[in-house]
């Protein structure tokens, strides 16, 4: 016993010393690829020595004689905190996911590789003024003097067993090439093809029916709100005339995507007539997929400028790692910031063939060949991908006609001209006017633009210089561009932007909605624009008070408030008002008071929020069935484009749109409450227990995390809070999907500043700062704009000096 005994416990010696052994060893390379914060480095790129001071959340405030030192030692800063997010973004962009993952990725390489993003990128680098390829040439000389200073590489290369390749140049600009697919669908038009099978398989009318914007929610900048819908008549279209449905085409099974995460954001302003500082102030928060880092950077830049204020240029926000622009921010004379404008920006282009030569298609001109380019997809651990790409003078063939023409996509992503520097020229804006004349001129997926100026004044526009002239065709359908004048015929010029300065209420808001009406839509588009609740809730909070400070910004941006469903809550009372079922009563019971709010703790918004998803599917799906009929993939475009319809329909109740499964509209509503009680009610502790949180909670996750065990994703991913918040209210907030910063600034006053931000700083897991700041983001709780006292310094001195 005595010897089983030495034996076990020397055992357990080794496990213990093999475990710990192992933990210092993952302990040791963890910390040599932390980014070094103090000390002096050598570099060779700066003119001048450059410091880096940081704060407790991180913050990199980098000081330098010129924005050429500042650039250089971005870019390394930028390395050292988030070198593989970067690497992650260009890559994405590019389709080169797998040659670093594996064959996992390789279904999102094949989609990206598509569109070439890669040659694009090379082809505007060499189209860019010589002044921004230096300015693109020294910000890639800091991020690999940032990389190669790195005692080990990033941490996640020791995981993935590779190596990280060099920045070039060009990757900034796939940077922003991935911008343009996270903000423009994918560089997929899936919206128009899911029109064109709703036109294929329905009546014109009953088609712009069912995807009638809401005048109820629309809070446009300018311009009336649309007219209501018109209800098609039983001679248009007649449900009960229709074939019946039956086995796997049952009305049961439509499954209609109420409410979808869509790349967005809010912004606001108010002049400096409604502030207690005289400045205008502006608030912005961007609505995207959340991850751990948060996509952004916190950084404040300062250097000589003699336009800005003593001298000094001294600008402070959010920039974006792999580029060296500061892309939300203040600098002392105008703060900035954008929201996803959702205009038109692409266009599919119906490919005729040559009947006689494959390789050909026409064109206005006669016949052109079809390029095709043969695009090498390396996998790690397996073979090379080779995709074959089937080019236009429009675009490449990516998808087929309802009637099987091959359709090309004509999308600004893969225009070389909209991809620029020029965003960095807003850090020397002197006025809200200024910066209102160089939206137009900004390389970026065309963005709504909203400026707020020390001296109070405010104004509103589209940024990027992409906005197709069209002539010959509807936009909304795919065109034959082959016939003469058909197509795209040039650029918006500045002069032809839609502009707002200054209104006389002093109040201006976005929120990925309709912003202008007649002319200007006509010349925007409409790329799948907002519903409007969130943008039009943000304009009454903003008429709600004469007296602003950012905190009241604050305020509005954590509005959870849900008045979208309110009217939705009503019409569930009165659907259950005298029925007599133990499961409806409860359910009645439980939304009668009205909270108003999506609170975590919410349990009658959960039920309310329910019941309108299964009321839209009970309405939706004789329409939705006989779609899928013809096209197995259809979904409805979004987000909340059939509220409209589905609301007129319930409140009309015309017998020829009715869904054939209920004698009678109420009996629809019934079985959509009963339908919220069977599915919800059977859960653990009913219906009583269902919560808003348990649906609504963060999800924030490290990239890597899905790839390893359990109690090592716990350490790498934010807490999964329950949140408050929703789609269709200023408070966005869904799994995995929200506000990637809060941001509300008066410019001149940014001590006063706020600045929250989930996901930390640095995407090292033994950093101070990772995580750094989250728990504010979560809580609502405001964080300064402007950096705390310094914790580190860095001095990056010249080489040459």
């Amino acid at each position: 016993m005595k010897s089983r005994f030495r034996w076990l416990r020397a055992l357990l010696i080794l496990i213990v010393l093999v475990v710990g052994g192992v933990c210092i060893a993952g302990w040791w390379l963890l910390s040599g690829s932390r980014a070094q914060l103090d000390g002096t480095q050598t570099v060779a790129g700066p003119q001048h020595p450059v410091t880096i001071t940081r704060d407790a959340l991180g913050t990199a405030t980098i000081t330098g004689q010129s924005r050429d030192d500042v650039t250089f030692a971005l870019g390394y800063v930028h390395a050292q905190e988030r070198f593989f997010p970067m690497d992650l973004m260009r890559r994405a962009a590019a389709g080169e996911l797998s040659e670093l993952v594996g064959s996992a990725a390789l279904d999102t390489d094949i989609e990206h590789r598509r569109q070439r993003l890669r040659a694009v990128a090379e082809a505007a680098y060499a189209a860019l003024p010589p002044e921004q390829k230096h300015t693109l040439d020294l910000y890639r000389d800091g991020v690999n003097a940032g990389l190669a200073h790195l005692r080990q590489k990033p941490w996640e290369y020791l995981l993935l067993q590779t190596q990280p390749q060099p920045w070039q140049s060009e990757d900034t600009l796939l940077v922003i090439g991935a911008m343009y697919l996270d903000l423009n669908g994918d560089g997929r038009n899936e919206r128009q093809l899911q029109i064109a099978q709703i036109h294929a398989v329905l009546p014109d009318a009953m088609a712009q029916f069912l995807l009638s914007p809401d005048p109820n929610w629309e809070a446009p900048l300018k311009g009336d709100v649309s007219p209501s819908p018109t209800i098609p008549s039983a001679d248009v279209y007649d449900l009960r005339r229709q074939p019946a449905l039956t086995g796997a085409s049952k009305l049961a099974d439509a499954n209609v995507p109420v409410d979808v995460a869509y790349p967005g954001s809010n912004s606001f302003a108010v002049a400096g007539n409604l502030s207690r500082s005289g400045a205008a102030i502006l608030a912005n928060d961007m609505h995207l997929s959340l991850r751990v880092p948060d996509i952004w950077f916190r950084a404040r830049l300062r250097y000589p400028d003699p336009a800005a204020p003593k001298g000094q240029r001294d600008a402070v926000g959010v920039t974006l790692p792999g580029t060296p622009a500061l892309v939300v921010g203040s600098n002392g004379q105008i703060a900035w910031g954008f929201t996803n404008s959702y205009g038109d920006w692409m266009d599919w282009v119906r490919v005729l063939r040559d009947p006689s030569d494959a390789s050909r298609y026409k064109v206005p001109e006669g016949w052109a060949s079809i390029d095709k380019h043969d695009e090498l997809i390396r996998i790690k651990g397996a073979a090379p991908y080779h995709l074959e790409v089937d080019d236009t003078r429009w675009g490449p063939i990516l998808a087929k006609d309802t009637d099987g023409t091959p359709l090309a996509l004509s999308w600004i992503g893969n225009q070389p001209h909209g991809y620029n520097l020029t965003l960095m020229q807003l850090e020397h804006a002197t006025s809200a006017s200024a910066a209102l004349d160089l939206a137009p001129t900004l390389g970026i997926p065309p963005q709504n633009f909203l400026v707020a100026d020390s001296a109070g004044h405010i104004g509103w526009t589209i940024a990027g210089n992409s906005i197709p002239l069209r002539s010959g065709f509807d936009p909304g359908k795919p065109a034959d561009w082959s016939q003469p004048n058909s197509g795209w015929t040039g650029w918006a010029t500045p002069s032809q932007y839609p502009r707002i300065e200054n209104p006389a209420d002093g109040r201006l808001w976005t929120a990925n909605n309709r912003t202008v009406g007649g002319g200007d839509l006509a010349l925007l588009g409409n790329g799948g624009q907002d519903i409007g609740a969130r943008a039009q809730q943000i304009r009454e909070d903003l008429h709600d008070r004469a007296d602003f400070g950012p905190g009241n910004m604050l305020d509005i941006q954590l509005d959870d408030h849900a008045l979208f469903l309110t009217r939705w809550q009503q019409l569930l009372q009165q659907t259950l008002s005298d029925v007599d079922d133990p499961g409806l009563n409860q359910l009645r019971q439980l939304t009668t008071s009205w909270r108003n709010q999506a609170a975590p703790d919410s349990v009658d918004y959960r039920l309310v929020h329910a019941f309108r998803n299964e009321v839209h599917e009970l309405v939706l799906a004789p329409f939705t069935i006989r779609i899928r009929q013809r096209f197995p993939d259809f979904e409805w475009p979004g987000p909340g484009n059939q509220e409209a319809a589905v609301w007129m329909l319930i409140q009309q109740q015309p017998a020829n749109l009715l869904n054939p499964d209920y004698h009678d509209w109420r009996a629809l509503l019934l079985q959509a409450a009963r339908n919220v009680v069977d599915k919800l009610g059977k859960q653990p502790g009913g219906l009583a227990a269902r919560t808003w949180g348990e649906v609504n909670h963060a999800q924030i996750k490290q990239p890597l995390a899905r790839a390893l065990p359990g109690f090592i994703a716990r350490f790498l991913n934010m807490p999964d809070d329950e949140l408050p918040g929703d789609h269709n209210m200023p408070r966005v907030a869904a799994p995995g999907f929200g506000a990637s910063e809060r941001f509300d600034v008066a410019p001149g006053h940014e001590d006063e500043g706020i600045l929250e931000m989930p996901g930390g700083q640095s995407d090292n897991p033994l950093s101070p700062f990772y995580g750094a700041g989250h728990r504010d983001w979560v809580e609502g709780r405001p964080t300064r704009l402007m950096p705390g006292s310094d914790r580190h310094t860095l001095i990056l001195q010249p080489a040459s000096s």
